[in-house]
């Protein structure tokens, strides 16, 4: 099964394309860089950790 990359961060709403950095936690919740940081890397969905989400290529 693999990651549902998402395209917004889920809190401010800007763009987190394919190859963008971003964060998730295991729920798939996304953020961007800058939201993560103010969250200390905690998912305000769930509570659990918010890792760097792997990269694809855009096509």
């Amino acid at each position: 099964m693999a990651l549902e990359l998402k395209s917004e961060c889920e809190k401010c709403g800007n763009e987190v394309g394919p190859d963008s950095e971003a964060f998730i936690c295991s729920y798939e919740c996304t953020f961007c860089v800058a939201c993560t940081d103010e969250m200390r890397s905690v998912c305000p969905n769930c509570g659990g950790e918010l890792v760097r989400r792997p990269r694809r290529r855009s096509e």
